[in-house]
This record gives C-alpha cells, structure tokens and sequence, in this order.
C-alpha cells in the first residue's frame, strides 16, 4: 500500500479533471493536500470531501496575477512549515486566437496561455527549488501533455501545445540541475484524458467517436490513473526516474 502520512502535497487546479483525480488519490494516501482552486470553490471541495479536515487545505488565486502566485505559495508554505511535493497542474487552454484571428485576440490568448501555463508554474517551481534546498530535497511533477512532444491537432491550440513544452522543459532543467541535492522533478504527458477540457477538444475534431477512433485502445483515459500516477511518485521513492517523461496515452503515440 502506498503510504504518504506526513508528506504534505500542493496541487494546483484541483478542482476538477485531472487535479481533482490527483487530490483524491493523495488524500486516500494519507498525505495532508493542500488543494489550489481558481474559481470553482464548489469543485475543490467536492474533490478534497472524503480527506480529513485536518490533512487539507483549499486555497484560492488567480494564477493570471504573479502577486497572487507568490501568496498562494506563502500561504501553502505556512500551514504546515513545509511543503514536500508540489504538482505542477493548472492550465488553460484557450480556443481562439488561432493563425487567422486579428491581432489583439492572437496576441491575448498567447498572454493569457503562457501566463499561466508558463510564468506562473515557473514561480510556483522556482520557489519549490529554493525551499527544497534549504529542507533537503523535495518532488515536482508537472502535468504536461503529449502535445508538448507531437504538436497540437487542432492549430487554435497552438499557443498551448508551446506552453506545455515550455514548461516541461524546465522541469526537466531543474531535474538535472539539482539531481544532486535530492530534488527529484518528472513530467507527465497525458494524451486524451476522460476530462471537460478534452470534451471541448473533441468538439473542435469532429466529435468524441471521431477523437477516440484515433486511439489504439479505443477509450479515453481515466483521470484516477494519473491521480494514482502521482500519488506514486509523490512518496519520491522512484528517484532515477527523476527528469523521465511519462507518456500515458494508452500506446497510441509511442516514442
């Protein structure tokens, strides 16, 4: 049995998807979850509902606004005087601003994606990398997306497809700038994943069974898979598959 008492965990956007599947899954591991939410309260708490009151923690930002980053991070930091693994979870991904869009809509989904999937994550980790260094080391996993590897389908998503490879890169950077002081960082790589965001996707493709046509299992994934995926590496047991990719698509793109 996985056993994650006394590590304490920062999710970010957990309520809903693949976060909500990755706080529920730390929680039945024992670890105490601190829960990070953008607007849907509602959606963080009903994740976080079967994890005790004292092993959780909900806490709200704007991840648009860096000011509000840095107080996420002091906030998590202070409930417990230790952060042990940070997941690295939350994006947008927009579905305007492609190639033929004016100007001022290309240039606010490029922005607004690469604010939050970028410079915010990039924030979160920074500050993940110093406080492990003072604390003896510590776990990062960043929920990328094999778009960051193969590109995106549909081009309107484009600006997502580079800010996930942008951020998996530095995950990978501080894998291997720190492999020393016991800081252990991974990179997921879903393909389509049982979510809301892969349901929009889906509706710009043709539909669900024009989308799941294309994979070789013939279904989508099921969030609690990565939720059990990084509860797994949450309990930093795995440390020389630190800087790894985990490809989980169920065999449908293969590298």
């Amino acid at each position: 049995m996985l056993d994650l008492s006394g590590r304490t965990v920062l999710v970010t956007g957990g309520s809903k998807g693949i976060g909500a599947a990755i706080v529920q899954a730390l929680g039945r591991g024992g670890a105490h979850v601190i829960s990070h939410y953008g607007s849907d309260r509602a959606g963080a708490e009903a994740a976080a509902a079967d994890i005790a009151a004292e092993r959780k923690l909900l806490l709200q930002a704007d991840l648009r606004d860096l000011a509000e980053v840095s107080a996420l991070w002091e906030a998590a930091l202070a409930w417990r005087g230790r952060i042990d693994v940070v997941v690295n979870n939350a994006a947008v991904m927009l579905w305007h601003g492609g190639l033929h869009a004016d100007d001022a809509d290309w240039d606010s989904v490029w922005a607004e994606t690469l604010q939050v999937n970028v410079l915010a994550s990039a924030r979160l980790l920074r500050n993940a990398v110093r406080h492990y260094l003072d604390t003896g080391g510590g776990v990062i996993v960043t929920v990328s997306s094999w778009s960051a590897q193969r590109g995106v389908t549909n081009p309107d998503t484009a600006a997502y497809g580079a800010s996930k490879a942008a951020i998996r890169s530095f995950t990978q950077s501080i894998a291997r700038a720190y492999a020393r002081k016991n800081i252990l960082a991974y990179v997921i790589a879903p393909g389509v994943v049982r979510t809301r965001m892969s349901e929009q996707f889906a509706a710009t493709q043709g539909g669900e069974a024009n989308v799941t046509a294309g994979l070789a299992m013939g279904e989508w994934i099921p969030p609690e898979e990565l939720g059990e995926l990084v509860a797994f590496l949450a309990a930093g047991r795995a440390r020389h598959l630190s800087g790894a990719t985990l490809d989980v698509n169920g065999a449908t793109y293969v590298r």
